[in-house]
């Protein structure tokens, strides 16, 4: 019988090696005038952007150069309306990862509003933003949060009082998501691992979720798949092309998926620990997932309560260990063997190498939430995972 479900709207979405380079002609569909948001150094010092550049002049398109480093803050995001308000921007576009889709996916959100973006924050601030917004296509870069495909922009304060949320609505999903791998052969190998990690929570917590249905199973493990045969060959090749290829359809996958089955314990963590400690988003997420699935998995044991989930582990262990005649609960110990042999793959640093100190272990377990993971968790069993993790 099939689960009852929804499912969130797409942007147009195309995906093609080298489509860059279509993007003047695109750009020409909606006006004259736009503001292209990029990340600090690395789009900006290749030849794409040089290349870029050229054509947008070649038509005569002007276009305002927005910089973003970092996860995007409140102030950022204010101030850089407050530059574009005057230009008559027609159009923006985000070339750059997950944080630079975010910035410019808020800004073209916020150009007809007069307030500050936090005041639409969810759970922090107390008002609906209507929907309005500038045009905007999201180009990645990266390959992990798969934001070109989403509604939600996160916007983050670092600090003892801050907070990672998202500004929110059906109509923030970009108009267009040009998905081009070879704009991810320049990124640099800890991106890679950080960011294909924050990729592959996403679809495993996705597969996992409790809103989960056959459209989001069916993505999910495709998404999987492509994560299996690329993240490391990615990792250790960054020029290798078909790799990199697997991984943006993989990250693209992964933002389909958590936007129509929600996440869990993982990434409610990287939003308490990401408000409080500038500590890269797919950091948080590759330091964590092993623990977190280990516990996951020995709660459902014990609860006895959620087959599905462990069968779903179990389809997860069969595809990443490649071994046939096993038992089910092999395959379900084996991914989380492969999920601790991944990280050490991957160089990943720790929690005690990125600034998290143990002393706020139970103010930040008291601050995490946790929608859709498919077990219940108390803190006793969120303290665990950030001690567990804190020890690798």
């Amino acid at each position: 019988m099939v689960r009852p479900f929804q499912f969130s709207r797409l942007p147009k979405i195309i995906f093609k090696n080298g489509i860059i380079t279509e993007l003047p002609a695109i750009v020409q569909k909606y006006g004259s005038k736009i503001a292209l948001v990029t990340g600090k150094s690395s789009f900006l010092e290749s030849e794409n952007s040089e290349r870029l550049f050229h054509d947008l002049r070649s038509k005569s398109i002007q276009f305002h150069l927005l910089t973003v480093s970092g996860e995007p803050s409140p102030e950022i995001i204010d101030n850089s309306v407050k530059i574009l308000k005057s230009k008559g921007i027609d159009l923006i576009i985000s070339i750059g990862g997950g944080s630079v889709i975010d910035a410019g996916k808020a800004i073209s959100a916020m150009m007809n509003r007069s307030e500050s973006v936090v005041e639409f924050l969810e759970g922090v601030g107390n008002k609906e933003h209507p929907g309005t917004k500038l045009p905007f296509i999201a180009i990645p870069t990266t390959s992990g949060t798969g934001s070109e495909a989403t509604k939600n922009a996160v916007i983050s304060r670092v600090g003892t009082n801050g907070f990672k949320k998202s500004l929110r609505h059906d109509n923030f999903v970009p108009d267009i998501a040009l998905v081009d791998p070879e704009l991810t052969l320049n990124c640099p190998k800890e991106i890679t691992a950080s960011s294909g990690m924050d990729c592959f929570t996403q679809l495993a917590e996705a597969y996992l979720s409790d809103k989960s249905n056959e459209y989001t199973d069916a993505l999910a493990l495709e998404g999987l798949k492509a994560i299996k045969t690329s993240l490391t060959r990615a990792y250790n090749n960054g020029h290798d092309l078909e790799a990199r290829t697997g991984m943006s359809f993989a990250a693209l996958t992964s933002g389909i998926c958590l936007a129509n089955a929600g996440l869990g314990v993982v990434h409610g963590f990287a939003s308490s620990i990401g408000g409080m400690y500038n500590i890269p988003h797919g950091l948080i997420c590759g330091t964590l997932m092993a623990k977190a699935n280990e516990i996951n998995i020995r709660e459902l044991k014990k609860n006895k309560e959620n087959t599905t989930a462990l069968k779903k582990y179990a389809i997860m262990g069969k595809l990443f260990v490649d071994e046939n005649g096993k038992t089910d609960n092999y395959y379900i110990e084996s991914f989380v063997t492969y999920l601790n042999r991944l990280t050490q793959d991957l160089n990943l640093l720790g929690l005690r190498y990125s600034g998290y100190e143990e002393k706020n272990l139970d103010f930040l377990c008291s601050l995490t939430e946790i929608k859709n993971n498919p077990v219940k968790l108390t803190n006793e069993h969120l303290s665990e995972i950030l001690i567990k993790s804190f020890k690798l």
